[in-house]
């Protein structure tokens, strides 16, 4: 019965999701908290953090707990350990200091934490963070 189990959760572990599924979840997830909603007239974007954290001492609770799906995620990817504490640092500051009152709510806007912590994940893993550097093709000028 033990062999059929083994080989049961080896299938599933071998079909499961790739690194490009954790990348796309904790990509959009970061995105979601960070930058969901750009500001007209400002020319800054702000996220669901920012209005979490208006609520009183439970906001920031939940802030925490999703960025934290976000290292457990790095986890999963294999990041070294001192850069999932680099991640917690800034799940701590982002929480500890977007706690108080107002300012903390100000600090949200400007230090955006999972998206700092996305770039760790980009940086470890060699991925591009917004497309191709260099196009491929040849340019073909028109004149007028």
């Amino acid at each position: 019965m033990s062999a059929v189990r083994r080989e049961f959760f080896e299938a599933i572990k071998a079909a499961g999701p790739t690194r490009e599924d954790s990348l796309a979840r904790i990509t959009l997830l970061a995105k979601l908290m960070d930058s969901a909603v750009a500001i007209p007239g400002l020319n800054r974007r702000i996220g669901f953090d920012a209005v979490l954290g208006l609520v009183p001492g439970v906001g920031d609770a939940i802030s925490a707990a999703l960025a934290s799906y976000i290292i457990w995620e790095a986890r999963q990817l294999g990041l070294p350990r001192w850069k999932i504490a680099r991640m917690i640092g800034n799940v701590a500051v982002d929480t500890a200091l977007g706690s108080i009152p107002l300012a903390g709510d100000v600090f949200d806007v400007f230090f955006k934490a999972n998206e700092r912590n996305l770039r760790i994940i980009h940086d470890h893993l060699g991925t591009p963070k917004r497309g191709p550097k260099v196009i491929d093709g040849t340019a073909v000028r028109i004149d007028q």
